[in-house]
């Protein structure tokens, strides 16, 4: 059995071409979140874990964020947002279930 087989996408021993299921969520980060760098550093965060999605300042002073993937590195993006960036000081984190966009990508949007 080839390597590809063998480690499959996700462990599946089907091979690479087997879909992975897609975990979505958007995000409320309320809270210092303006002005501290914490859109690029989600940019960042959820490219590293190759999630795509989006994320924008709001009028109120919160920053918006959609974003879909495996669950690992989606989760793992939104443990990041309860922390942010350095400067940031992170309120709260509210967290809803949404359904997947098909994305490609991550990026600024506002």
């Amino acid at each position: 059995m080839s390597p590809a087989l063998r480690r499959g996408r996700q462990g599946s021993p089907e091979g690479d071409s087997v879909p992975s299921e897609v975990y979505a969520v958007t995000l409320r980060i309320e809270g210092l979140v303006h002005g501290v760098y914490f859109r690029a550093g989600m940019l960042e965060e959820a490219t590293r874990q190759g999630v795509a999605g989006w994320v924008r300042n709001s009028p109120d002073g919160s920053v918006e964020a959609f974003l879909e993937g495996g669950r690992a590195a989606v989760e793992s993006v939104v443990s990041w947002a309860h922390r942010g960036p350095p400067r940031a000081r992170v309120d709260s984190v509210n967290v809803k279930k949404a359904d997947a966009a098909s994305l490609k990508g991550f990026r600024i949007v506002g």
